[in-house]
């Protein structure tokens, strides 16, 4: 078996192998005796059938898997061989060179190599990391969230003012052209919550169930539906019905309903306060993380294997599907989402990956059990039985991945903030957690 090694560009690949047709056809013959023992054809007993006819019904097929087998196998091979790090599957095609070998069964197959990575000063990176404590009013604030998620409505005459919800149906065009999201029917607003832009609250205060109103706004620049950023729209409405607004007292009913068995509200504020205390210290970590996966990004130099981002961006378009189906009960047959769409969010993942795998490498940064168990133990605290639901992640190993992950991107993180240059920044819980809205 003769191979050569090619160089297509930074990490491309082409690896040129030729099989003698003598060895493909020894090892086809080898099967059909093999298979001459057992196979059933009409007017002949088993084991008695010519191999003749085997080759005629079966050989094709025989003859295929081998070829399959020995062109992956010469691959392998050479894979081995060269010690190549093959990215991606490679792309068998026919040998296109104008040396032939005689007797021989010639291809290519063209693939890439990892790139080698390489990262400059990790001290050189910057991370801003915010801090802050869970105050007396921000757990007020929270329980009178969860008061406007159970509260009731009243049907009212009068017209609507703040702290009601109104219920209408409006229209938006630009330029005389109805646009995506700009439709809304029985659509309800609580007036005051800031869920609107200012203009829509403005124009639904005062009005009466049955009343129409016309009125015009310009969307932000910043706005988050990019479409319509920074366009002047407008609207038309009707106002359904006026609703009163009355929010649940802080009573042993009230907390029951939150599983606190002893009806009080001072141990509801102690569950409360616990839940934002994890909150802020994932919001903490998430923002700490994205700032040292960044700088790792920017002090990375390679290339990124074009077949792992493809790999990537076909993932990642499917899962967008999958959730558009799943949430909008759209058909598949109505999306057409192009890959192109996903290939700069791939590359970016891709990338990180690559980086996250050189350093783990490098500074022995991998997954120890105990870090595995423990995010698991954590995840599962979410559910009503989170000793089942560790046992079943731990039943079979591929359940794990995931986890593994995890713990490997916040090995890597902890590694660069030991090394980073770290600035404390003191916040409130609300600066760093955001506006959190009724649902």
């Amino acid at each position: 078996m003769q191979t050569t090694l090619e160089t297509l560009g930074a990490l491309e690949r082409r690896v040129n192998v030729a099989v003698p047709i003598a060895e493909i056809e020894d090892e086809v013959k080898k099967r059909l005796s093999r298979l001459a023992r057992t196979a059933k054809v009409a007017g002949f007993r088993p084991g008695k059938v010519p191999l003749r006819m085997l080759d005629q019904q079966y050989g094709p097929q025989v003859r295929s898997d081998v070829i399959t087998e020995r062109v992956q196998s010469s691959f392998n091979d050479v894979v081995r061989e060269k010690n190549l790090r093959v990215a991606g599957s490679p792309r068998i095609e026919p040998y296109r060179g104008e040396e032939r070998a005689p007797d021989a069964l010639e291809f290519s197959a063209v693939f890439e190599v990892y790139p080698d990575v390489t990262i400059g000063d990790v001290a050189s990176i910057e991370i801003v990391r915010s801090t802050a404590e869970v105050a007396a009013e921000d757990i007020d604030r929270t329980i009178e969230i969860l008061r406007k998620q159970r509260a009731s409505y009243t049907p009212v005459e009068r017209a609507a003012q703040v702290g009601d919800r109104i219920r209408v149906d409006f229209t938006g065009t630009i330029d005389g052209v109805e646009f995506p999201g700009g439709q809304a029917r029985n659509f309800p607003i609580v007036i005051g919550e800031g869920t609107m832009l200012p203009e829509f609250e403005t124009a639904v205060t005062g009005m009466k169930a049955g009343e129409t109103k016309s009125f015009d706004l310009t969307f932000p620049d910043d706005y988050h539906g990019r479409e319509v950023a920074g366009k002047h729209a407008h609207f038309a409405l009707t106002a359904l019905g006026v609703d009163e607004v009355h929010l649940p007292p802080l009573d042993a009913r009230f907390v029951n309903q939150f599983g606190i068995a002893s009806g009080q509200i001072d141990d509801l504020r102690r569950e409360v306060e616990a839940n934002l205390k994890l909150e802020l210290r994932r919001k903490i970590a998430s923002g700490v993380k994205a700032q040292a996966l960044s700088g790792l990004r920017r002090l990375a130099s390679f290339e990124v294997p074009k077949s792992l981002v493809e790999s990537d961006a076909q993932a990642l378009r499917t899962q967008a599907i999958a959730n558009l189906r799943e949430r909008q009960n759209v058909k598949a047959e109505d999306l057409d989402v192009s890959v192109d769409l996903f290939r700069p969010q791939a590359e970016e993942r891709v990338a990180l990956g690559l980086i996250i795998g050189e350093l783990v490498r490098r500074e022995n940064l991998h997954a120890k059990a105990d870090q595995v168990r423990a995010v698991v133990t954590e995840t599962a605290q979410t559910y009503e039985q989170p000793e089942a639901v560790v046992r079943w992640h731990y039943e079979k190993p591929e359940r794990l991945r995931d986890f593994e992950a995890v713990v490997l991107e916040q090995n890597v993180v902890d590694w660069v903030v030991a090394r980073a240059k770290v600035t404390d920044r003191p916040m409130t819980f609300e600066q760093v957690m955001g506006p959190r809205r009724a649902a």
